[in-house]
């Protein structure tokens, strides 16, 4: 039995997309950085794979499906991740189950991410290209998926209720420009917009709004400033009298009626 299971792993074929890599992306990278070895070169280092079910500490059925789902997509049996710390606000304790996941490897790890290029991720809905901004700014990259149903492997009426899962592939590049050139390579398809190494317009068109904000502020106060100097007593600050200084006039006022009226009875 022994024998015949070894027998069929040594006559699968290895896996097209590393055959891809080995043949046209080591040229194509050693090309564009100059890499003076094949060593040099970034790769695929491993594939990790996560599902949250946080219904799970309500029942234990939510649980086995998600593992059973993710076990499907990736080809390998998850491992179950447990809480670290009890935290009251989310209903959580120390060792409650809060997810699955998997790390790939090897011949699965090219599979996998050969289904994820070719086949799920163009199943995707309203589809407008991969985020360029995902990397971590140590050559991995990271992919959030909100339906599993993407997976061809996961029958639509088979499933209990639709799940997100998280991908980050993580390589051996030492910068995001040289990873985002080996997943371009291997065919992600990226958005043509915010790509590590070339000019964010976004960033440069919200750069010239603050700039012209600025100089309009500017222009303004230095209008205001001229407006002050041309009239100043338009823009003087009112300086309203005190209550004593209110009735002292006051006073001074009642005293000259009282004189007015002694003059006019002495005539």
């Amino acid at each position: 039995m022994e024998a015949t299971a070894t027998e069929a792993q040594r006559a699968a074929p290895p896996p097209r997309l590393r055959d891809h890599f080995e043949s046209e992306v080591v040229e194509r990278l050693t090309a564009k950085f100059g890499y003076g070895n094949r060593m040099e070169v970034p790769r695929l280092e491993k594939v990790t794979v996560n599902m949250g079910v946080g219904d799970a500490k309500q029942t234990t059925s939510v649980l086995e499906a998600a593992t059973e789902q993710l076990a499907v997509i990736s080809g390998q049996h998850p491992n179950v991740r447990r809480a670290r710390k009890s935290i009251a606000s989310f209903k959580v304790r120390a060792g409650m189950p809060v997810g699955v996941a998997v790390t790939l490897r090897g011949a699965r790890m090219w599979e996998f991410v050969d289904r994820l290029i070719s086949i799920a991720i163009p199943r995707i809905r309203d589809f407008r290209g991969l985020n360029p901004r995902s990397f971590d700014r140590r050559g991995n990259y990271s992919l959030g998926i909100r339906e599993q149903l993407i997976f061809p492997e996961i029958e639509y009426d088979s499933i209990d209720e639709v799940r997100g899962l998280d991908v980050t592939i993580t390589t051996s590049a030492s910068s995001d420009e040289e990873a985002f050139e080996l997943l371009l390579a291997l065919g992600f398809p990226f958005s043509a917009e915010g790509r590590p190494g070339e000019v964010d317009r976004e960033a440069e068109e919200e750069e010239r709004r603050r700039e012209e904000a600025r100089m309009r502020a500017e222009a303004e106060a230095a209008a205001l400033e001229q407006l002050k100097e041309e009239n100043p007593e338009a823009y003087a600050k009112r300086v309203r009298p005190e209550e004593g200084e209110e009735g002292e006039e006051g006073a001074e006022e009642g005293e000259t009626e009282e004189e007015t009226e002694k003059e006019v009875s002495d005539e």
